[in-house]
């Protein structure tokens, strides 16, 4: 119980000493088993070849809605210090369609206490942008601004993370995409923002068949509100996981994940929105896949929490 208490205070103290951002990126409700997506120091942190998918449907019904799914690949080298992950992910809201492509490199020092292990990373890749501006109606007629389709703009970036982590417990710092351009190569003012991201989570057990997985996640993105992902997953007998989300002043939701077996996870979510629009859609619906490669050579340690 004192773990919880201290794991509830640096929550407290991360969540009221941030100021006032957002996001633009696609965003999940079972965000602590993305975390390859926003933080390249997570790369081979499992100890085997991880395998994970995840599809996002936000607004259904709502013409235009986010569509988001995300594909991850990562795993340690044959020297544990280094690990090696490719991120794939395509998204689209309205006009605009974006297909990113990241590799991701970590490298880890370990402590005296073998569990404990401190990971930095740095990711590399492009983002593939097509705005169909012809598509929108507009108010002004051969408005110049809308006139010209973006197709296939490509735009290099760059980020950096660091991951700490031990068997019940992790946190980590992020900015996956570090520069700043334009969505169609000319705007100075339509650009791809630079994203923040900071996660805390840890594992504590109740009784011999009950644990429960607080995380939050803080998203910062300049001149926009400030994104806060709080959830808490009950797990029971290490297979069935019970979990409810929140996101500040924008949805509420929850998920139910079952552990197939030690190697292999499914995951459904669903989540509500708080504000005016969610009175023209039916929800937003979450599917996740993931699996780990145990081979002989290094077995799996299982059960993983993150």
């Amino acid at each position: 119980m004192k773990e919880l208490i201290n794991f509830l205070r640096i929550v407290v103290l991360c969540v009221f000493t941030t100021q006032a951002f957002g996001q633009q990126d696609p965003q999940f409700t079972q965000y602590s088993d993305n975390m390859l997506f926003v933080n390249p120091a997570y790369a081979g942190s499992r100890g085997v070849l991880n395998l994970t998918s995840m599809h996002r449907e936000q607004w259904a019904g709502f013409a235009g809605r986010p569509v988001s799914s995300t594909f991850s690949v990562h795993s340690p080298l044959t020297y544990q210090s280094l690990g090696l992950g490719v991120t794939v992910v395509n998204d689209q809201t309205g006009p605009i369609k974006q297909t990113m492509m990241y590799g991701d490199f970590s490298y880890t020092l370990k402590f005296r206490n073998q569990e404990r292990k401190l990971c930095f990373g740095m990711k590399g890749g492009f983002n593939m942008i097509s705005i169909a501006t012809s598509t929108l109606q507009t108010t002004e007629a051969n408005d110049p601004r809308l006139l010209q389709n973006v197709k296939n703009n490509i735009n290099p970036n760059i980020g950096f993370g660091v991951y700490y982590h031990s068997p019940r417990f992790f946190i980590g710092a992020s900015s996956p995409k570090l520069l700043e351009r334009a969505y169609d190569g000319v705007s100075k003012v339509n650009l791809e923002k630079r994203h923040y991201f900071g996660i805390i989570g840890g594992v504590f057990p109740l009784n011999n068949d009950w644990k429960i997985r607080p995380t939050t996640q803080i998203k910062l993105t300049e001149k926009s509100p400030i994104s806060i992902d709080a959830s808490v997953a009950a797990i029971y007998k290490e297979s069935i996981w019970f979990g409810a989300m929140y996101r500040l002043n924008a949805a509420y939701g929850v998920f139910l994940q079952y552990q197939v077996s030690p190697q292999f996870k499914l995951g459904l979510a669903t989540d509500f929105g708080t504000q005016a629009i969610r009175n023209y859609n039916y929800g937003t619906f979450e599917v996740l896949v993931s699996y780990d490669f145990a081979f002989k050579k290094v077995g799996l340690r299982s059960p993983r929490y993150f």
